[in-house]
């Protein structure tokens, strides 16, 4: 999932008190506007781009004199599939939020929940709004980016969670017999190889809490070069209890389609030179190419949102071509 609600560059159009996005919102407009403070307004709701599974909505708020107070972000799932399964996914982002509120993890603060749609026109939810943009460009802070990106997850990691507020426990999102090769591969073989090296049970680990789908595009920043700061980790619907080599293989795998299987290495020894302990090297291939073989041959549907966000180079041949090579340099180095 990547839904991104930061400042600049990734906003759509401004429809003063409309909806912007063809979606009834009524009665989740005066369900938000409850949540806040007397004599407070929505004065004005920008489409955020960047996201496939939710809607995505800014409000921005202003006092009864027409003063800017704040703005706040607005979750709302609207497809058939998303909203069948918003209650679970929205109460466990809810619960998430509130656990982080008093940690160092910069993430959005709860401000209003719907999960079954009762009251507003979709499953809501409503968060405060944090500064910065999400950066995919090919650009001089790739390098920085990515160190950053593997110090925020580390971090994550390192979070004390008790037992009674963990989340539930992760889960696969593809299995050997369920991975479907790119339809023209010129190399059948790289695949055959790939997914045998999944076909067995998972390896032991110590389980920790888990963003489970920590990448570059739930990631805000600010600055640039040696001012360059995360200052916000968004989209918490997937949260779990399982391996961290998962979540480093995720971000691993996005940052491969992004920029190339360089900087999905650079990544992994970023997040080892952290101090945290990873597997060995099979067991970490093994997460590895979990993560990898699920996005095959689906990676031009999940670069939508970054072509959306400027990454027009990103075709589907260039997409499964670094996919393959990332695939072939993780059998290379392990195997």
């Amino acid at each position: 999932m990547i839904d991104n609600h930061g400042d600049g560059g990734i906003d759509g159009e401004g429809d003063g008190d409309g909806d912007g996005d063809g979606a009834g919102w009524a009665a989740t407009r005066r369900w938000a506007e409850e949540a806040l403070a007397p004599g407070e307004r929505i004065a004005r709701t920008t489409a955020l781009k960047g996201g496939w599974t939710s809607r995505m909505r800014r409000l921005d708020i202003e006092r009864p004199d027409g003063a800017p107070l704040y703005a706040l972000v607005l979750r709302s799932f609207v497809k058939p599939f998303y909203r069948r399964h918003a209650p679970a996914m929205l109460a466990r982002e809810a619960g998430v939020l509130r656990l982080l509120e008093h940690s160092r993890v910069p993430a959005p603060h709860l401000v209003a929940l719907d999960a079954d749609g009762a009251r507003c026109d979709h499953p809501s939810l409503a968060m405060t709004h944090l500064p910065g943009t999400v950066r995919v460009a090919e650009d001089d802070d790739v390098a920085q980016r990515t160190r950053l990106l593997a110090t925020q997850l580390a971090a994550i990691h390192a979070l004390d969670v008790d037992e009674s507020e963990r989340p539930r426990a992760w889960q696969a999102w593809t299995t050997p017999d369920q991975v479907h090769t790119p339809q023209h591969t010129t190399r059948p073989e790289l695949w055959r190889r790939a997914i045998d090296e999944i076909r067995r049970e998972a390896p032991p680990h110590r389980p920790t809490f888990l963003h489970r789908d920590f990448h570059p595009g739930n990631v805000l920043f600010t600055g640039t070069g040696p001012t360059l700061t995360v200052t916000g980790v968004l989209d918490w619907v997937e949260t779990s209890w399982g391996p961290r080599d998962l979540d480093v293989a995720h971000c691993a795998t996005t940052l491969a389609l992004l920029h190339g299987p360089a900087a999905a290495l650079a990544f992994t020894d970023h997040y080892r030179s952290t101090g945290a302990l990873l597997g060995n090297d099979r067991d970490h291939l093994y997460w590895r190419l979990l993560d990898t073989l699920a996005f095959a041959p689906d990676a031009p549907k999940v670069a939508t949102p970054w072509r959306e966000l400027g990454r027009t180079d990103l075709t589907p041949a260039l997409l499964t071509t670094r996919l393959e090579d990332y695939v072939q340099a993780l059998l290379d180095q392990h195997t």
